[in-house]
């Protein structure tokens, strides 16, 4: 705006001349130079207004960051439910406590850590799903040198530890439900949900602890339904989700999750080629809706069997 006044003052003035004689005609060359300095300075104008004004984000630049807030809340609100799970052995006579264990393991207050794995607040009783093959020599453990730690999240984010106790097993389908003793206040039950009606190609979430990293969150999508994976019965589990979302050891147990945070299966395996030890991406979760089946009667039984009344501790 402050062109005009100053091109102005750049012209020269017109001679004075006597009050009685008319001022003469202004030559046309005059006025259209006068005309070209205002187009001209009009430009310079509309040329520092769109240099001042905001470039557009593009619309998929946009959708990108709405997506990633979305996974972003997603984990924030769904890995309180996660817990680590610690299976430690205690110190015992030669031959008892920590034959089996190999040097160089975590020390774990006068305790060594044999395995690690995941696992997720089911109630606000205190009850943790997990894998039985994470807790299995808990559960074959005679001699009673082998504990299991929990690991939970409180509300300001902060980790704290109790025991678990191991209440109930299913080897067929490796399912084993652990109990806490925590106020109900303090728990924060996952979100369950159902796997029926999921779709191939649809996102899912891994949440876990692999390799004792704790409320490590890997993405994926569902990549088979119906699948067949063996468990440590020996007899096959059916309808296993198969997923590229992340599985690694210390995973198993966690949950799977869907776009809203529900539960939809619980880590267990990931195929690797033999001697390498390295995921090939094809990893399996079962499916929650076998879980619903199964944990009620862990808890009240001690089995998946009905008419058992089995009870582990």
């Amino acid at each position: 705006m402050a062109l005009r006044p100053l091109l102005h003052l750049l012209l020269p003035s017109p001679p004075r001349r006597s009050p009685s004689l008319p001022p003469p005609h202004p030559p046309a060359q005059s006025s259209s130079a006068a005309t070209t300095r205002r187009s001209a300075a009009a430009a310079l104008l509309l040329l520092a207004a769109a240099a001042a004004a905001p470039t557009p984000r593009p619309a998929r630049a946009a959708d990108e960051d709405v997506d990633e807030d979305r996974v972003v809340r997603l984990f924030q609100e769904a890995s309180p439910s996660v817990v680590f799970i610690k299976d430690l052995v205690v110190a015992g006579p030669q031959g008892k406590g920590g034959g089996g264990v190999e040097d160089g393991d975590e020390e774990e207050g006068g305790a060594k850590v044999e395995g690690t794995g995941s696992g997720f607040v089911w109630d606000s009783a205190g009850h943790i799903v997990t894998n039985y093959h994470v807790v299995a020599k808990l559960a074959g453990d005679g001699s009673a040198f082998h504990r299991c730690k929990v690991f939970l999240e409180d509300s300001s984010g902060r980790s704290y530890s109790k025991e678990g106790r191991l209440i109930g097993c299913d080897p067929a389908y490796d399912l084993a439900v652990l109990k806490v003793d925590v106020d109900s206040d303090k728990l924060r039950p996952a979100l369950i949900g159902t796997s029926r009606g999921l779709r191939v190609g649809q996102s899912c979430f891994a949440i876990g602890n692999p390799y004792g990293y704790e409320h490590t969150l890997t993405t994926g999508v569902v990549s088979g339904l119906g699948r067949e994976i063996p468990s440590p019965s020996g007899r096959a589990i059916r309808g296993a989700i198969q997923t590229d979302a992340a599985i690694n050891a210390g995973n198993s147990g966690g949950p799977l999750i869907d776009s809203y945070g529900h539960v939809i299966g619980v880590n267990t395996a990931t195929f690797t080629r033999k001697g390498s030890g390295i995921s090939s991406g094809v990893n399996f979760a079962i499916p929650i809706d076998t879980v619903v089946q199964s944990v009620p009667n862990l808890i009240v039984y001690g089995t998946s069997v009905s008419n058992s009344v089995m009870k582990l501790a």
